[in-house]
């Protein structure tokens, strides 16, 4: 369902007036772009000279989409030339995050990076490919998404803690829907039967759509996924949200609890959004593309559709992103490691 939706209106109108660290060592952006040769360093004073394309490792329609199209026609006027938005999905996402990763370094090749892609591939797939913190430049994040955790009105639990004891008072029985395997909805699944030690059913979907589409229509009771394919749904009321996963209470929706504060104390599931160039891309292409970057989604337009979308805009260095990488990265793959889960 796009932005304008009739039917996303007024969340949307909220989304506007709404605003929503990290931390951990990790090789810096300048480390990475270290071994650009002195011709590259050379060529990065005349770039861009022609298009650049940003790949998107995702069909398009889904939330990597639109925060890539949200910033490509931006960057377009802020750079002098197109940022061309091309969807090459696959694998999880590791069919176009592989593809940047063995581009040359040359700025004309970026990603628009993701939670999933960047810190969970590596370690759910064996055959994933790349390496988050050796093959790529970080540039900048652009914004971050709350997982929410959604429920038809025919469930009876109103609560994170409602939900953990019907998983417990019949285990096995209780179904959670998701998006396919790897994606932040389907982590997250995972991560809250770890944290609340319950057994439920995982029913993961091929896309965003068809879980939408089953969750409305009451073939599943709760789903975790993003915001933004719900909004809709939860004006109209024929869904509701039972708690955002965030550490703090999301800005659109103040009376929703976060897990945290509703029967799950600590929990989070955030996903992260961001440029990438592949490893060694000129430090000074990768500073003009960061400083075009956070110009522009300081800028209210830019915010609102962010917002629009069902996450909150923000920037960084090339060296913050790097450290954000590195923790959520850590974070993920014990995660994989503890639970022995495998993408392939």
């Amino acid at each position: 369902m796009r932005a304008d939706h009739p039917r996303r209106r007024t969340l949307a109108a909220m989304l506007a007036l709404a605003g929503l660290a990290l931390a951990g060592p990790a090789p810096s952006a300048s480390a990475q772009s270290a071994g650009a040769t002195p011709t590259a360093a050379g060529e990065a004073a005349g770039w861009p000279a022609r298009p650049i394309t940003l790949i998107v490792p995702f069909p398009a329609g889904g939330g990597n989409d639109a925060m890539a199209r949200i910033v490509a026609d931006k960057l377009s006027g802020a750079l002098g030339q197109q940022v061309i938005v091309d969807n090459r999905g696959g694998g999880g996402g590791n069919i176009g995050t592989r593809a940047v990763a063995r581009a040359a370094p040359d700025g004309y090749t970026l990603l628009l990076g993701h939670t999933g892609t960047i810190s969970v591939n590596p370690s759910l797939f064996a055959t994933a490919g790349y390496d988050p913190r050796k093959d790529f430049a970080p540039i900048g994040l652009m914004a971050t998404m709350p997982v929410v955790l959604l429920a038809h009105p025919s469930f009876p639990g109103k609560t994170v803690a409602d939900v953990i004891a019907a998983a417990k008072a019949a285990p096995g029985k209780v179904s959670i829907g998701t998006s396919a395997v790897g994606t932040g909805g389907y982590m997250t699944a995972e991560l809250f039967k770890a944290s609340a030690g319950i057994d439920a059913t995982l029913v993961p979907y091929k896309g965003t759509g068809p879980l939408m589409n089953d969750l409305v229509g009451g073939h599943v009771p709760i789903a975790f996924g993003i915001l933004a394919p719900a909004l809709g749904n939860i004006e109209a009321k024929t869904l509701r949200v039972i708690a955002v996963m965030s550490r703090e209470r999301f800005p659109l929706l103040p009376d929703v609890p976060t897990a945290d504060e509703s029967g799950l104390p600590g929990f989070e599931s955030v996903l992260h959004y961001g440029l990438l160039a592949p490893a060694g891309t000129p430090v000074p292409i990768v500073a003009k593309i960061n400083a075009a970057l956070q110009a522009l989604v300081k800028t209210e337009d830019v915010a609102k559709r962010i917002r629009a979308e069902g996450g909150a805009p923000l920037t960084s260095t090339p060296d913050e992103y790097a450290a954000d990488i590195d923790r959520e990265e850590k974070k993920w793959s014990a995660l994989v490691r503890r639970l022995g889960l495998k993408g392939d």
